[in-house]
């Protein structure tokens, strides 16, 4: 089975993420999801198919990535699709547009990445609306809200988190995409970003992998799930 590429093991919910992710988010009573970096609603949609039931807000500046989003989203009444980016303040920007529509950053991507992913090469750019959540958490957070707040925007993570300096006290878990080698010009890398998590007090508790080298195996990507420090002592 396994020359032909297939494992067969007993099921152990610890090495499957989505059942780790999701077990957290219930555990904790989550009820809203900031979805940063939505694309055409893939981690959202996701979420739905693991059974997680509350509110998601989708935010996607990329107009082609957003029309799919808004379509996917309205059949959804607890869904709802908001057509800008998140960063450190209210803003107008460029977008780099890449082929494969899901690496488009606002931040310039170095040759490696491309090298690694040809697929994910600029071949545009784009107008778009930035606004930090500081200044829009309050048009969809409810007092008594349990908000988890996920990231994936290429390299821009950190900007997210410095537009939330505010917000950072009503949420409770954050989902972040984290780069273990430099893929985007002036990104913070893992270390970097773990470190500013503990700062403003989230503990990094499971680590989803991501994106690799294939030809080497070198793993480049990752996905952090982070809780509050204080949420911890009932876990």
């Amino acid at each position: 089975m396994r020359r032909a590429g297939y494992v067969i093991s007993s099921y152990d919910f610890r090495y499957d993420p989505s059942a780790v992710r999701m077990r957290f988010l219930t555990s904790m009573g989550i009820n809203l999801i900031f979805d940063v970096g939505a694309n055409a609603g893939q981690y959202a949609g996701h979420m739905r198919t693991l059974g997680y039931s509350g509110r998601i807000i989708s935010f996607e500046p990329l107009s082609s990535a957003f029309e799919k989003l808004r379509v996917r989203s309205a059949i959804d009444p607890d869904w709802e699709a908001v057509n800008c980016a998140l960063g450190s303040c209210d803003d107008i920007a460029e977008i780099n547009i890449s082929k494969n529509s899901w690496s488009s950053s606002l931040l310039d991507m170095l040759p490696a990445h491309v090298e690694f992913a040809p697929e994910s090469a600029y071949h545009g750019k784009e107008k778009i609306i930035v606004r930090a959540l500081d200044s829009i958490i309050e048009d969809y957070y409810r007092t008594g809200d349990k908000l988890f707040l996920k990231i994936d925007t290429q390299g821009f993570g950190l900007r997210v988190l410095q537009g939330a300096e505010k917000s950072l006290e009503r949420i409770v878990g954050i989902h972040m995409e984290m780069s273990l080698a430099p893929l985007y010009k002036d990104e913070p890398l893992l270390g970097e970003l773990v470190l500013y998590m503990q700062r403003k007090g989230f503990i990094l508790v499971y680590i989803e992998p991501e994106f690799y080298n294939l030809k080497t195996g070198q793993q480049l990507q990752v996905n952090g799930l982070f809780l509050k420090s204080e949420s911890l002592s009932y876990m």
